[in-house]
């Protein structure tokens, strides 16, 4: 379950999820807050699991990231937050680099990982392809998860992440 909301100065992200996997089983709930043109600028990613609960804070300023307060220079440059236990995170770079069909763009995010919550940056591509179905497509890569394509609303918001979720109605 997710929502984006506008509000003044940019939009919410903010979702939870339960994630039943060969790993195990755990939730995940977060808040990422973005800019006007799509960029992020703080998340807080919380996870439960059979290990307990923990929790993770980001801010981006002056062109760097802090985590949990302390600051991670590995992480400049980044715009985008990325969020590994949902889809709702890739609407923030496909709103932002307004692709056409056929056009690329490799960025570099932030991105966190569920359960664990580990911060990392990550080289991600995102390439726009040709509508279907009344829906626009990408697909989205990365060298340490592959490749996948992503079905979009109008709206920019993830109806089919392939292989990983389907938005239910």
């Amino acid at each position: 379950m997710g929502a984006l909301v506008a509000q003044p100065g940019g939009f919410r992200l903010e979702a939870a999820e339960t994630i039943a996997d060969s790993d195990g089983r755990f939730s995940a709930r977060f808040t990422v807050h973005a800019d006007l043109g799509w960029s992020s600028t703080s998340a807080r990613v919380e996870a439960l699991s059979t290990g307990g609960s923990s929790s993770v804070q980001l801010e981006r300023r002056a062109g760097g990231w802090t985590v949990d307060g302390r600051r991670v220079p590995e992480l400049d440059g980044c715009v985008d937050v990325d969020v590994a236990a949902t889809p709702l995170t890739n609407t923030l770079p496909i709103r932002r680099l307004g692709l056409r069909p056929g056009e690329y763009r490799d960025i570099s995010a932030v991105w966190v990982d569920v359960p664990s919550l580990r911060v990392q940056r990550m080289a991600q591509r995102y390439t726009r392809l040709q509508a279907a179905n009344g829906h626009d497509r990408y697909e989205y890569s990365d060298s340490v998860y592959g490749a996948f394509v992503l079905t979009v609303d109008r709206d920019g918001l993830v109806v089919d992440y392939e292989g990983l979720a389907v938005r239910v109605r």
